[in-house]
């Protein structure tokens, strides 16, 4: 029996919009399969040379190199005012995924301390894609057989024993201070235009100790003009590799088991994207610096930095960041940084 042409149509209208419900109601890939189709610009908040330049450039050079872009990029420096510079200008490019920074902690510490005309949350967080120990370091041929000897002498004379390190009002000083407040001592803080020059200093015994990366003292370590102390982390370093005829970075001991009171302390290795970009926009990019993480050259990067192999995004990420601003932030206080 065949069935009426009118109950046909009806039936086939019904069935088309049933299925038409349900393929809306499915994840639609396509839509959130979003990638760049013009030049990407890699903003660098500091000037040419430093560790925050190699890293973007060494970003570059991964995504060219392996193909994980159909599009350029570019590398720019806007270093001014402690990467302030660039901060700003991301801020202005609100909205433009073809935009990114590459920076520190210094995003969201330098508001704290300056009036820039932006917050860190003005900005979308991306990745941290390493993580920079710190090491207390001391020339080679210091008396003292300890760290607990070290600070006993600076207590006793504080301005016989200054401590060196990379800028003012930035992690190195930041790091000094909070050995002040744990340890009870009055370290002279003497700020230096980097790091490797605060290593120079150090080696040529012009300062007593610094607080320093583990590579920016590494051409003096090998040279045997200085030595580390201890390293600011929970746990012994991972590289097994001697660095000196007789130590590798794994030989350094923690601060916390010289009995220095700081378990941990380092600063991430950050990308940011400026706000108002879509959540697929981001996440475009937070795979893109996965696949480069995952690379032999950047292995071999981490390796040569002894930096500590990292990688957070999304709530983490935004944790991490919250987290390190609760730790500061009263030692920022109490020096009378905060600005008002």
């Amino acid at each position: 029996m065949r069935m009426p042409s009118k109950l046909l149509r009806r039936g086939a209208a019904l069935f088309a919009c049933t299925a038409t419900a349900a393929l809306a109601a499915l994840p639609s890939h396509a839509a959130e399969a979003w990638h760049p189709t013009k030049n990407v610009t890699l903003i660098v908040a500091a000037g040419a040379g430093g560790g925050t330049d190699q890293l973007a450039r060494l970003i570059q050079s991964i995504i060219t190199r392996h193909k994980l872009m159909t599009v350029p990029t570019v590398v720019q420096n806007k270093g001014g005012g402690n990467g302030a510079e660039g901060f700003l200008d991301v801020k202005m490019a609100q909205g433009s995924p073809y935009t990114l920074i590459v920076g520190t902690n210094n995003e969201y510490l330098l508001p704290l301390v300056a009036k820039l005309g932006y917050k860190w949350d003005d900005l979308t967080p991306v990745a941290a894609v390493a993580q920079d120990d710190f090491i207390l370091w001391g020339p080679a041929n210091s008396p003292f057989k300890n760290v607990q000897e070290y600070l006993a002498a600076v207590k006793a004379n504080p301005s016989k024993y200054p401590m060196g390190g990379s800028q003012s009002k930035d992690v190195d000083q930041t790091l000094t201070m909070l050995i002040n407040k744990v340890e009870g001592t009055k370290f002279v803080y003497i700020p230096f235009k980097s790091g490797g020059e605060a290593s120079i200093q150090l080696a040529g015994g012009h300062i007593a100790s610094n607080t320093n990366n583990p590579s920016e003292g590494l051409s003096q370590w090998k040279a045997g003009q200085i030595k580390p102390w201890c390293v600011f982390s929970k746990e012994r370093m991972v590289y097994t590799e001697k660095v000196t005829a007789t130590q590798a970075w794994s030989d350094v001991p923690t601060c916390v088991s010289q009995g220095l009171k700081i378990d941990e302390y380092r600063f991430p290795r950050t990308v940011f994207m400026p706000g108002g970009v879509t959540a697929a926009q981001r996440q475009y990019y937070v795979d893109l610096l996965k696949k480069v993480t995952q690379t032999p050259e950047f292995k071999e990067y981490l390796k040569h930095g002894a930096l500590v192999p990292t990688f957070l995004a999304g709530d983490q990420f935004k944790a991490y960041i919250q987290s390190d601003l609760a730790r500061v932030e009263p030692i920022f206080k109490e020096a009378g940084w905060l600005r008002k």
